[in-house]
C-alpha cells in the first residue's frame, strides 16, 4: 500500500502518562507510526464520550487500553471509516459493546499474552499457597528458623477448574508436568477439546466436592455473579485451596470469610468485589489466605510483548492477512460484561 502512513489514520486513545509508557516503548512507537498517521492522547486521562466520539471522525484504527471510555452508539456516532479497534488489554466486552460488532468494526486484543502471563500467575499462587512461602518468609525476616510443618506441594494433586478459556488453555499444559488430575466445569468446551487435552468434565458441585485445588475462571456475568456460596464453599474437603484470578465478584465475599474463619480450608485470592481492597475488609484479618493485588498478569515484562502481537495484527489487518487475536462476536460473548 502506497503511502501508507498518510492514507491510514490511527487514534491512540490510552491517557498519556505511566501506564501506556509501561506499554508502548520507544521503539514499538517508532514501529507504530510506520504503519499510518497517528495520533496520540495527549490527556492524562481517559477521552470523555463526546471527545472519543470527535475524535473517532476519520480514523481507521483506533488503541485502546484498560478503562477505555467504551464503543457504543454515542462514541461511535462520528466514526464514518473505523474498520479496526487494537485492544492492549485482555477482555474487551466491557469497552466495545454490539454497536461496533453491527457495524462491522473488526476487534482484537492481547487477550493471547495476557491469558498465557496469568496462568503462571495461578500456578505461582497455587505454589506458593501450598508450600506457605509468604508464611515463612515472614518468620525468616522476623529472625525465626521456622520448622517445615504443614507445607504441601503441586505434585499429582487434583485440580479442578470452573470455567474454561484461553487462560485455563494455558495452565492445563502448565500443571501436566506436576501429574496433575484436571476436571472441568465449563459450556464452552467440547468432548474433542477434552481429549485432547487430557482432562475430565465435571461439575462445579463434584469439582468443590472432591478437588485438592479449585481453580476459578469464568467471565462475570449477571447469570454467575457470587455463583460460588456458601453451598459450593462448604463442601469443600479439609485442605483444598481456592485460587480466584478470574473476578472478585464470582464469589460471594462474606460466605468466603466464614469458610475461612470456620473451616481448614484455603484460598488465594487476586481479585476482589471492591479494587482496591478496603482496609476493613475481614479478608485482611484471614490466616488461610494469600492476597495478591490483581497482579496475575500481565507481569510488567510482558507488556511490550502484548503491544508487540497488537501491533503484528495490526499489521496483518492492513495487509488484508487473517488475524491472530481477533475477537469476534460470538467470542466476545464470552467475555466479562459486568465491572
Amino acid at each position: 500500500m502506497a503511502n501508507k502512513s498518510e492514507q491510514i489514520k490511527i487514534l491512540v486513545s490510552i491517557p498519556d502518562g505511566e501506564v501506556r509508557d509501561s506499554f508502548f516503548s520507544e521503539e514499538l512507537r517508532e514501529r507504530l507510526e510506520r504503519l499510518g498517521c497517528v495520533e496520540w492522547n495527549a490527556n492524562t486521562e481517559q477521552y470523555g464520550e463526546e471527545e472519543l466520539a470527535e475524535k473517532l471522525r476519520g480514523v481507521d484504527i483506533c488503541i485502546s487500553g484498560w478503562g477505555n471510555t467504551p464503543f457504543h452508539e454515542k462514541t461511535l456516532k462520528y466514526a464514518d471509516k473505523l474498520k479496526l479497534i487494537a485492544h492492549i488489554g485482555g477482555s474487551v466486552r466491557p469497552m466495545v459493546g454490539d454497536a461496533a460488532f453491527e457495524r462491522g468494526i473488526r476487534v482484537c486484543s492481547g487477550n493471547r499474552v495476557f491469558a498465557e502471563s496469568v496462568a503462571e500467575g495461578v500456578l505461582a499462587y497455587m505454589l506458593c499457597s501450598l508450600r506457605k512461602i509468604g508464611e515463612y518468609e515472614a518468620r525468616m525476616a522476623a529472625g525465626e528458623w521456622p520448622s517445615l510443618i504443614g507445607t504441601r506441594g503441586l505434585l499429582g494433586r487434583s485440580v479442578g477448574l470452573v470455567g474454561y478459556g484461553m487462560i485455563a488453555e494455558y495452565l492445563v499444559k502448565f500443571l501436566k508436568p506436576f501429574g496433575c488430575r484436571i476436571m472441568v466445569s465449563s459450556r464452552h468446551i467440547s468432548a474433542e477439546e477434552l481429549a485432547e487435552a487430557g482432562i475430565e468434565a465435571a461439575a462445579a458441585e463434584e469439582i468443590f466436592r472432591t478437588c485438592d485445588i479449585v481453580s476459578l475462571h469464568s467471565s462475570l456475568t449477571a447469570r454467575t455473579k457470587h455463583s460460588i456460596g456458601a453451598d459450593l464453599l462448604n463442601s469443600m474437603k479439609d485442605g483444598a485451596l481456592l485460587v480466584n484470578t478470574a473476578r472478585g465478584a464470582l464469589i460471594d465475599e462474606e460466605a468466603l470469610v466464614s469458610v475461612l474463619q470456620e473451616r481448614p480450608v484455603w484460598a488465594a485470592l487476586d481479585v476482589f468485589e471492591t479494587e482496591p481492597l478496603p482496609m476493613d475488609s475481614p479478608l485482611r484479618e484471614c490466616e488461610k489466605v494469600l492476597l495478591m493485588p490483581h497482579a496475575a498478569g500481565p507481569t510488567a515484562d510482558r507488556r511490550y510483548v502484548v503491544t508487540s502481537h497488537v501491533l503484528d495484527d495490526i499489521g496483518r489487518f492492513l495487509n488484508g492477512e487473517p488475524l491472530d487475536c481477533e475477537i469476534d462476536f460470538a467470542r466476545a460473548g464470552t467475555m466479562t460484561t459486568v465491572v
